[in-house]
């Protein structure tokens, strides 16, 4: 049976409604405001919610919002006794399925919860489906048996399950920090919600606010239309803050209030959104001495450092390179139709012997190099020595 959620003030006006759709067989709850459908909706799961514009404490366009936020797949349908076509464009452009006038026209109405409900159960199942392909192409696993990798992975088996629980992870570039990110919130209970990725040394110090919590039109000159952040896109989710030591303080100070208080603000825009995201940063430099320099917030450190990952670089975990080689040789061979080969014992000790500085992604870009360029099945110590060693 198809849930509609009615957020009306006007007790008569929602008595007549459910004896209505009742009649037509949909389960029917009942909010007077904003603010306790905001509630319900955290709650339980609905296919549409008629909303009425005009509301004491938080009117219908802020409620939408705040909506569009928290269920982002339920269907809006918006009613006013005051509409208007401004009303109507402005409830589409933010988001609503269709915008109703009073009296109502009971025929038009159940006409657009029905197909409000088919756009529901479309999006629904457009969700399903994409979880589905993402669960069909699994996260690489992390390789190898070495303590120093056993150590990660016992703390990741740790800290995932908490799902509010900052992460910290440190490491040199190319040693797998991503990839940890990825395996914690895997690993916890956000994990039917996205993962949001975001470069902080890739974005330029002045868009990355704008990268972050999102702007409004018109709030800078190429603010052509309003931009949705990556906060905002990870709600219910974790967003992953790569080299976050290369973040602008300004910017550091408005993570730090996202935080502290749950809350984002647009850029341009004066309205505090709610936002609820897993935090998991990572950098590969020495915070406490960018703190030093006066480059990197003190406060914001402890906030990001409730767990600390350390991920070792590849020449700390030499015994697992034979694992790491066996495993990219079967990648490259399956994934890129690359030829399947081999390697001697005596090549995977000269693997081992090499310096690693460039860490698993200079081993993952060395073994694609010895496939292609050796010209056997087996790849032996002189193709190594050749292609590889830099000692």
């Amino acid at each position: 049976m198809h849930k509609i959620l009615l957020v009306d003030d006007e007790a008569p006006i929602r008595s007549s409604l459910r004896e209505l759709l009742e009649y037509e067989n949909y389960k029917i709850e009942e909010a007077v405001d904003g603010l306790e459908c905001m509630s319900m909706l955290k709650k339980s799961a609905y296919d549409v919610v008629l909303l009425d514009v005009k509301m004491p404490k938080m009117d219908g366009f802020d409620t939408l919002d705040r909506i569009r936020s928290i269920a982002p797949e339920v269907s809006v349908i918006m009613i006013s006794g005051h509409g208007n076509i401004q009303e109507a464009v402005e409830a589409v452009k933010k988001g609503a399925f269709d915008f109703i006038e009073k009296p109502l026209d009971m025929n038009k109405l159940q006409i657009t919860i029905k197909n409000a409900i088919n756009r529901s159960t479309l999006v629904t199942e457009t969700k399903s489906l994409r979880q589905k392909i993402r669960h069909a192409g699994k996260i690489q696993e992390i390789i190898g048996t070495s303590e120093a990798i056993s150590r990660v992975k016992g703390d990741i088996e740790l800290v995932a399950p908490m799902p509010r629980t900052r992460v910290l992870v440190t490491g040199p570039n190319g040693s797998g920090k991503e990839l940890v990110a990825r395996w914690i919130h895997e690993k916890s209970p956000r994990r039917e919600s996205p993962i949001v990725e975001v470069n902080c040394a890739a974005i330029p110090a002045e868009l990355i606010e704008s990268e972050l919590f999102g702007h409004e039109k018109g709030s800078f000159t190429s603010a052509v239309k309003k931009r949705i952040g990556k906060f905002e896109q990870a709600h219910n989710g974790t967003i992953f803050l790569d080299e976050i030591g290369d973040m602008s303080l300004s910017a550091q100070a408005k993570v730090l209030r996202a935080l502290e208080e749950n809350k984002i603000t647009r850029v341009g825009g004066e309205k505090d959104i709610n936002v609820d995201v897993r935090v998991i940063a990572a950098t590969n430099k020495d915070l406490k001495k960018e703190i030093e320099k006066g480059n990197f917030r003190e406060d914001l450190y402890h906030r990001l450092s409730v767990i600390l990952i350390y991920v070792p670089p590849l020449n700390d975990r030499r015994e697992d390179i034979p694992l790491l080689v066996d495993h990219f040789l079967n990648s490259f061979h399956t994934v890129q139709g690359l030829p399947k080969k081999t390697i001697s014992d005596d090549a995977i000790s000269e693997m081992q012997a090499n310096d690693w500085s460039g860490n698993i992604r200079q081993l993952r870009n060395a073994v694609e190099r010895l496939i292609i360029m050796t010209r056997g099945n087996v790849i032996s110590k002189m193709d190594v020595q050749k292609q590889v060693t830099n000692r």
